[in-house]
Order: C-alpha cells, then sequence, then structure tokens
C-alpha cells in the first residue's frame, strides 16, 4: 500500500505540474487572467525567485523527513489501511472528518504562529510574499512544513480509512495549497453570498492574510474566523470589488461607431 502511494503521488504531482503549467501558459496567452488578479500591481520577481530557492530547500528537507516518519509508522502498525471496498457515503463521511479536522488543527496552529517569538522562527518565511503566487505554498520553513504536513500521518495513525480516502486527502492538500495561493480569484461573486458556500475559503481570503498579515487564518473554511470573530470585516466587500472589475474588464468594448 505504501508502494502504491508513494506512486500514485508521484503521479498525481506530474499531471497537475502539467494542468497548471499549461493553465498558466493558455491565461497568459489569452489575457484571462488578467481581469481575475488579485493585486495587480503585487507580483515582484525578487520575492518569486527567493521563493523558489526556498521551495526547493524545503522540499528536499520536510520530504525526506515526512516520507521516513510515514514509512517507520506503516512498519511498525501504527498507520493502517482499510483495503475493503466501501460504499460511497462511507467515503465521504471519513473524508468529512479529515477535512474539518485538519480545518481545525491548522487555524488554531496558524493563529499560534503568529505570536512571537514562533512567528520569527516558524512563520516569518512564509510572509515574505504580501501577494502570493504559486510558488508560495512551497516557501516555507521546514518547521513550519512538518507542523503542517504532520497532520495526514497523525491522522491515519488515529483512524483507519479506506484506501478510497487516502486517495481523496492528497490531492486536496495538493489543489487546495497551490489555489489560495493562486494570486487569482476564480470562484463566482455569489460565493459569498450562498450559506451553502460561504463557509469555505477563497483564493481572495487567503491572499489578504498575506497582504494585511493578520485574520483568515483558515485553511479550508471560513468557521473558525467567523466564529473567533477574527475574519477581515473588509473581506467579503473585497472580495465584490474584484469579482466587479472582472466583469467589467470582461465587457466587450463599443466603438463609436456601433453606439451612432
Amino acid at each position: 500500500m505504501l508502494e502504491y502511494l508513494g506512486k500514485g503521488e508521484h503521479l498525481l504531482s506530474l499531471w497537475l505540474g502539467l494542468f497548471v503549467a499549461t493553465g498558466i501558459g493558455a491565461g497568459i496567452v489569452s489575457g484571462y487572467f488578467k481581469a481575475r488578479k488579485i493585486q495587480p500591481r503585487g507580483f515582484k520577481w525578487k520575492i518569486f525567485r527567493n521563493e523558489a530557492g526556498f521551495a526547493v530547500i524545503n522540499l528536499a528537507i520536510t520530504g525526506l523527513l515526512l516520507g521516513t516518519i510515514k514509512t517507520k509508522l506503516v512498519a511498525i502498525g501504527a498507520i493502517s489501511f482499510n483495503p475493503a471496498p466501501a460504499v460511497w457515503w462511507t467515503i465521504a463521511l471519513e473524508y468529512a472528518l479529515y477535512f474539518f479536522l485538519f480545518d481545525t488543527y491548522f487555524y488554531w496552529l496558524h493563529r499560534w504562529m503568529h505570536k512571537e517569538p514562533v512567528y520569527s522562527w516558524v512563520h516569518k518565511l512564509h510572509h515574505k510574499s504580501t501577494s502570493p503566487n504559486l510558488l508560495t505554498t512551497l516557501s516555507v520553513s521546514p518547521l513550519e512544513s512538518l507542523i503542517n504536513g504532520g497532520f495526514v500521518p497523525l491522522f491515519l495513525a488515529v483512524f483507519t480509512v479506506h484506501d478510497a480516502t487516502v486517495a481523496l486527502i492528497v490531492p486536496t492538500n495538493i489543489i487546495m495549497g497551490l489555489y489560495v495561493h493562486s494570486g487569482y480569484e476564480m470562484l463566482p461573486r455569489w460565493w459569498n453570498r450562498s450559506w451553502a458556500t460561504k463557509w469555505f475559503i477563497s483564493a481572495t481570503f487567503h491572499d489578504q492574510h498575506h497582504r494585511y498579515f493578520t485574520g483568515n487564518f483558515g485553511g479550508y473554511t471560513t468557521i473558525w474566523d467567523r466564529l473567533c470573530g477574527t475574519m477581515r470585516p473588509k473581506f467579503e466587500p473585497d472580495f465584490d470589488k474584484i469579482k466587479q472589475r472582472r466583469k467589467t474588464d470582461d465587457a466587450p468594448v463599443t466603438t463609436a461607431s456601433e453606439t451612432a
């Protein structure tokens, strides 16, 4: 099972990398992303270059450490998987359990990481980028990566879930990390107005955390931020402004001859 997961994660990372690269290339050519950029003037090549270096160092260290930890836990039987077939609602319940437990874990540790001296030692590196991009996802200190990435082995050690559930957990971590740091808002304007969707974070939600350094601590949802009063008061109005800007920029240009 461990070998299967390793191969699956490698293949998934390859396909996701190709997907992201293709999307970026197509977006640059077509101008699709221009109106969806959250901070139009926020990108800085110097920050991007530094993030690339930090990302390589982080992946080299934490990839080895987390991989070793997972291998040891599986070897001693602390982590095991349920290979039996399961109905869809069982997989959904196991996945929901992971989703909301990780969101709780991340929220409270994230708030803790914003307190000194923890901030300077653990989290400050990640906040070098006030206008995040895809590389910001990996531009963190190895210690922070171990804290965040350590939740999955911990969860699997406590709960014996089905193979299919694990297959959902891995891409969720990758996709959510890339999306919230993308710097582009793709969600529809009604997202924060619907009771069913407003509880889930958007790229704007996390982008504002990088821009202002406070508030919006949630990893997957806005639930804890809403309950604890840490959601930025201007988040939803700012989200609407971005959507309105996109609507204006996407509107067809009317020439003088067409209005005559």
